[in-house]
């Protein structure tokens, strides 16, 4: 017979930080097993508030789940409880306020992240308070793959087949988590939802970009990928078509599980064949966020600095104007520019538009890596500091890399290659509609004929090109010397 572990009658808080569900949530199940009570929290940090602007994305669509968090907890009679200010003096304020035995919460990866929970911590075992730390938001973590003599991976295919050797379906199991009658009951007056108003904020356009919030918003999207995966693979490198998942953002904020999405293409590559090789190809890209991740927990010096050490010694570009040309879309390029504009206008860009943009930043333009970096965690709705740091120093050649510090993207033959008709430039950009197919990818070589009859004066509607990527390319070498010397 089995005898169910003995529940503390103090109640236990669980932080919310990235992951913002209530269901498969591996601190919130562990909380239930071990107390008889449960609170949930959300802290709004306003170290990292106070520097955004009014209207910014990601706090609202962070606002809207956990509205959605706190309308299924009033179901259970309870609610979340929301504060604002700094973590460390907040989440000891409200576990003594609340009586809380133990606060649960999910690990971080991030350095920031890190230091934050060890001053909570720090401050909660002071007061005689528990805390206790789950994996979540990953299947590994940490030292959990590592080389055969013990050392963290730098290149990602090992690290794949590492992590695959190590993979069992088992850890796919969802967290069980049964509200019930143990989320503790909170008087409506005592706990209330802040409006966007009140941290400071503005409604932003989610709706209209049609990005919804909230574990509901993460199963419509996992659902209509499922009826896709099998094309994944076919598909995502082309920003014109419906190829992507669509559920970074979801990923980042916690609203989906992992396990769920690894367990998605697992079954798939296990019992569909028609959907095999995308899900394969899916599950790669859910093994290249754990690999980012274990980068940034042994190397944290990734967030200032090169992954390969040398290619701090590289004499960047400092050239404004060319960075704002870039942020702004208006190299000339017509893919760069459309997908800088998407960026602009959604939040989102395509991973491949990601790539492209990245290497004529910094390759092309010669401006540092770091700045572009900067940019897109402003930017991106999805931003996560391990894949966008990993991503940049990828295409600068300086991170976790075994292609040569010479690969360069051409953006008109990406351009040809990857938006052939040229429908997503002529989304972002409708001044090149009227270009021809062919035109449309390097408008600057078209006939003067062609451009008049498609209303495209070059230098005034449509800039000229910022660069000359042949010439480009060549001049790009010479920074790169310093580190060719040590090749």
């Amino acid at each position: 017979m089995n005898v169910p572990p003995l529940r503390s009658e103090k109640p236990a808080l669980v932080w919310l930080r990235r992951d913002l569900r209530l269901n498969d949530q591996a601190a919130l199940a562990a909380a239930l097993n071990a107390h008889q009570q449960v609170h949930l929290a959300f802290v709004f940090d306003r170290s990292i508030l106070d520097p955004l602007p009014r209207s910014d994305r990601r706090v609202d669509f962070i606002h809207r789940s956990l509205c959605d968090i706190d309308r299924q907890l009033r179901d259970h009679g309870g609610a979340l409880w929301v504060v604002q200010g700094q973590p460390e003096d907040e989440i000891p304020r409200l576990a003594h306020r609340l009586g809380i035995g133990a606060v649960f919460a999910n690990r971080d990866y991030e350095p920031a992240a890190i230091e934050r929970d060890r001053r909570v911590e720090t401050a909660l075992t002071g007061a005689g308070c528990g805390w206790v730390s789950c994996k979540d938001q990953v299947i590994f973590e940490q030292d959990e793959v590592l080389t055969q003599d013990g050392r963290s991976f730098s290149v990602f295919t090992p690290y794949k087949r590492a992590w695959l050797k190590r993979f069992d379906a088992r850890m796919l199991a969802a967290h069980p988590v049964e509200l019930d009658l143990r989320i503790a009951p909170v008087p409506p007056t005592d706990c209330r939802m802040p409006s966007l108003d009140e941290l400071g904020f503005e409604p932003t356009d989610l709706d209209l970009l049609g990005v919804q919030a909230g574990e509901t918003g993460a199963r419509n999207r996992v659902e209509d990928f499922t009826a896709r995966m099998g094309r994944y693979q076919a598909n995502r490198d082309f920003p014109a078509l419906k190829g992507p998942s669509y559920l970074s953002v979801h990923l980042r904020f916690g609203t989906v599980s992992i396990r769920t999405l690894a367990r998605l293409a697992w079954q798939a590559i296990e019992s569909d064949p028609a959907a095999s090789d995308g899900a394969q190809t899916w599950l790669s890209e859910l093994i290249w966020r754990e690999f980012y991740f274990q980068i940034l927990w042994h190397h944290p010096r990734v967030v200032q600095g090169a992954f390969k050490p040398e290619y701090d010694r590289i004499q960047w570009e400092d050239d404004e104007s060319r960075f704002q040309a870039w942020c702004e879309g208006r190299t000339g390029y017509p893919l760069v520019d459309a997908a800088m504009l998407q960026l602009e206008q959604s939040g989102y860009m395509h991973n491949r538009l990601r790539m492209v943009t990245a290497s004529f930043l910094t390759k092309d333009l010669g401006i540092d890596w770091r700045k572009g970096e900067a940019w897109f965690a402003r930017k991106l709705i999805d931003f996560d500091l391990a894949a966008n740091n990993g991503g940049w120093q990828w295409a600068a050649s300086s991170g976790c890399d075994a292609q040569p510090w010479f690969r360069i993207f051409n953006p008109v033959t990406q351009s040809e290659r990857f938006d052939a008709q040229g429908r997503f430039i002529r989304r972002y950009l409708p001044q090149l509609s009227r270009l021809s197919d062919r035109s449309i990818h390097s408008p600057w070589t078209t006939p003067p004929i062609e451009l008049q009859a498609a209303g495209i004066r070059i230098g005034e509607n449509y800039p000229k090109p910022i660069v000359d990527h042949d010439l480009a390319r060549r001049r790009t070498l010479e920074p790169y010397g310093v580190v060719r010397k040590n090749d």
